[in-house]
């Protein structure tokens, strides 16, 4: 390249000197008979002028390799810039790709993360499904375990009131009741009693067989009355009966002079 821009500066140069030597020339044409002494001697001033050209010539060379060199400096530095600059881009485009795989890493990392995540969701809505059947199957064995505990009280209260039946039939003669719901109930006796020495009026009220109260009267003659109540909490099928005591005895008629009642005051759950 630098040869290429010297030689065309060189040719320029001559041919302007060359140039200048013929038009000097040209103008120096003089006919021979008329040349004076001093115009004989032009062509030794051609000649100083021809050197002289020519040490131009050479100057104009040695700037031009001065500046040529100057230029091929340059021209390293830049070429040496190119080559930092060129270094640079292909670190820059080595990064790029680096980012730009680690980009491609993420996205396949994300894609993975948000299929798991996917697969979770679906997942919790299953364990979310199969939770709520579970629930209602609890509920459901609840309930059923409530009315199963329903109808075992139901059978025992009947079995109660079954039992109390059998022991209110093995207890025939005496006055009975038999507790249909749970609750407060009140129990009044009243008996009627005909004097006698010997034999007391005396009766006894008892629950589930055993003794609550009793009602006692005795005088040797005459008649006379005895009367007892309560309140007491039965249970379904509690018995409350009413029976003579030893060597007891009450008088009765149309009068109705000896009684036996009682009535549900509230039930109770």
């Amino acid at each position: 390249m630098e040869m290429t821009m010297c030689f065309p500066l060189l040719l320029l140069i001559c041919s302007l000197c060359t140039a200048q030597l013929q038009t000097e020339s040209d103008n120096q044409i003089i006919p021979l008979g008329k040349q004076t002494e001093a115009e004989r001697r032009e062509p030794t001033n051609a000649a100083d002028q021809q050197q002289r050209c020519t040490q131009d010539i050479g100057a104009v060379l040695r700037e031009m390799s001065a500046s040529l060199a100057e230029q091929r400096v340059e021209m390293r530095h830049v070429q040496r810039e190119n080559e930092v600059q060129a270094a640079k881009l292909n670190e820059q485009k080595t990064e790029l790709e680096k980012q730009k795989t680690e980009m491609e890493k993420q996205k396949t990392e994300m894609e993975k993360l948000k299929q798991q995540l996917q697969a979770q969701t679906a997942e919790l809505i299953s364990i979310k499904a199969r939770t709520n059947v579970t629930e209602n199957q609890v509920e459901a064995l609840k309930r059923d375990g409530e009315a199963q505990t329903a109808e075992l009280i139901s059978i025992k209260a009947r079995t109660n009131v079954t039992e109390n039946q059998v022991e209110a039939l093995k207890r025939e003669g005496e006055g009975s009741f038999i507790a249909p719901v749970r609750g407060a109930y009140h129990f009044e006796l009243h008996i009627g009693a005909h004097g006698h020495a010997s034999h007391p009026s005396s009766a006894a009220l008892n629950k589930n067989g055993h003794q609550i109260f009793v009602a006692y009267e005795h005088q040797p003659s005459y008649f006379g009355k005895s009367s007892n109540g309560i309140t007491l909490l039965l249970e379904v099928g509690d018995v409350v009966s009413v029976h003579l005591r030893i060597n007891s005895r009450v008088f009765d008629n149309e009068n109705h002079h000896s009684t036996f009642s009682g009535h549900l005051l509230f039930t109770i759950f």
